[in-house]
């Protein structure tokens, strides 16, 4: 059972959201170009980028792979 997170995960999530809107915007793409690159949906690529839910490792490198950067440059500053 995943234990509730607590305000610091949540603030750390809100942040990982953010940097994804910040390079996803730099690079020219909707939600839905991400979204589509890696079979997922806007709402997807929403509730990530608002900080909703707690990505796992392969969903961040495939939003990484979307977004052509290295999972490296996506936590710069987290």
């Amino acid at each position: 059972m995943s234990q509730p997170i607590t305000k610091t995960q949540e603030k750390l999530l809100k942040l990982l959201g953010e940097r994804v809107d910040s390079i996803r915007k730099e690079k020219g793409l909707t939600l839905e170009q991400v979204g589509h690159k890696i079979g997922k949906d806007r709402q997807s690529i929403h509730s990530l980028v608002k900080g909703d839910f707690n990505p796992s490792y392969i969903y961040l490198k495939d939003i990484c792979k979307s977004l052509e950067i290295e999972i490296s440059e996506l936590m710069k500053g987290l």
